[in-house]
């Protein structure tokens, strides 16, 4: 297995280096050069020979040329703060020429870290689908080795052309990406290539440059859906809901603390007294939601797993066209809870948490548990998000159930799930607050409702 895993490595880097010392065409030109030598053999016979000789003589003075291109660069990017999957990701390179001649006919390209697996990881991943494949498709493992390269690059990289440099001059160039998987894209440095005039070979300078790009996840449309719940008491509830809720009621007056937010400083007694007093308001009811992501599963990826994450973001965008907070909660190496909405946080935040989250693997859907209770007595109404559906979670539906919380579950599945009325009476959630959303038809699923 190891010698196969060596092979598929050895394999890779040679049509890295392939696709970097050819262009189509000279790969075109190498391979007739190739056959004609073998068919050209019997000179005799054939003229193939006379091919072969023409050919030789462009792909010698072709790699002759390719040989002499120095030059000395730096560039500089102006990345954006983020991209989503998906959609094209424009950003701007400044080349600077740091020789005393022009530079014509240039290319530039991003260079991505290696994205090579580890032995260890394709021994334990697993391809969406593999289990359709052959018998020894699944044992060599080539198409598995593939898949993980294209994940692990998580972005296509496309070239583009360099205008005229001048002699010690800058020129800026627009450099286009296409996130495919969310996530951050590491950038280890540019390429610089020089085709030759007959177009067969690239000349290549890397020129390092480390900086990584965060990709949010994919966002769908979401349909006016109305939440559960009521409004409920909130500890702290003004510094919580800024302005949702009831209107601020002032209550009295007392000396800064630190951790005071500037906004409660009372500047008049500031003024008067020279010293920071602050003001402290009646705690507020408010609408509170927990947005329950579902993170256990076998696998490190999971076609189901990266729906889910997608329709958390949507949720999470949405909640600023109502008048609530949202809690997401979801369990990766230890349990997590973050707020949002607003006086409390950015949906841009939560976006960047969503956007790394990963699978747990080694924990049981039950460790949510203890989180989820504990913020019960705020909580107005919850959205579940779940992979599957089995007694774990329909005994957190349960509980839920039985302190009076509104649920609202979206069960993401790979084909339709069925559902019979006896299940909803057992697990008591009516088949209106349940949703079975198909992966790859999310959003038709969301409209549907």
């Amino acid at each position: 297995k190891r010698l196969i895993y060596k092979i598929y490595c050895w394999f890779y880097i040679v049509s890295v280096w392939r696709r970097n010392r050819f262009t189509l065409f000279g790969s075109a030109v190498t391979i007739t050069l190739f056959v004609t030598a073998i068919l050209g053999m019997d000179t005799s016979r054939l003229a193939v020979y006379q091919i072969f000789t023409c050919l030789f003589f462009v792909v010698l003075a072709s790699l002759m040329f390719s040989m002499f291109f120095k030059g000395t660069f730096t560039v500089h990017r102006t990345l954006p703060h983020f991209t989503t999957v998906g959609d094209k990701c424009r950003y701007t390179v400044e080349v600077s020429n740091h020789t005393d001649k022009s530079q014509i006919y240039l290319f530039l390209q991003e260079e991505s870290v290696d994205p090579r697996p580890t032995y260890k990881e394709l021994g334990r991943s697993r391809e969406p689908g593999e289990e359709k494949r052959n018998w020894w498709d699944r044992k060599v493992k080539y198409h598995r080795f593939i898949w993980l390269i294209k994940r692990n690059k998580k972005a296509t990289l496309i070239e583009s052309e360099i205008p005229t440099i001048a002699p010690n001059s800058s020129v800026r160039v627009s450099l286009e990406i296409v996130p495919e998987i969310r996530g951050y894209i590491y950038l280890k440095g540019l390429t610089v290539k020089r085709p030759d005039p007959f177009g067969i070979f690239k000349s290549y300078i890397r020129i390092p440059s480390h900086e990584k790009l965060l990709v949010l996840p994919k966002r769908y449309r979401i349909p006016n859906i109305n939440l559960p719940g009521l409004r409920k008491y909130n500890s702290g509830g003004v510094a919580l809901a800024s302005s949702v809720g009831n209107a601020d009621e002032f209550m009295s007056l007392r000396d800064y603390r630190p951790g005071d937010p500037v906004r409660q400083v009372h500047w008049k007694s500031w003024a008067k007294t020279g010293e920071l007093i602050i003001k402290e308001n009646q705690d507020e009811f408010f609408v509170r939601h927990a947005l329950i992501l579902d993170t256990f599963v076998d696998a490190t990826y999971d076609l189901a797993f990266e729906e889910a994450v997608s329709l958390a973001s949507s949720f999470a965008c949405s909640i600023h066209s109502q008048e609530s907070l949202l809690d997401l909660m979801f369990v990766e190496d230890e349990a997590h809870c973050f707020s949002s909405g607003r006086g409390v946080d950015h949906t841009r935040k939560m976006l960047e948490i969503l956007a790394c989250a990963g699978t747990c693997r080694d924990k049981e859907f039950s460790s949510i548990l203890p989180m989820v209770i504990d913020h019960l007595h705020v909580l107005s109404g919850c959205l579940c998000i779940m992979l599957d559906w089995d007694e774990q979670r329909m005994g957190l539906i349960r509980k839920l159930n039985a302190m009076n919380i509104p649920v609202k579950v979206f069960l993401i599945t790979e084909e339709p799930f069925k559902f019979s009325e006896s299940d909803t009476d057992q697990m008591c959630i009516s088949p209106a607050n349940f949703h079975n959303l198909v992966v790859g038809k999310i959003e038709e699923g969301l409209f549907s409702l």
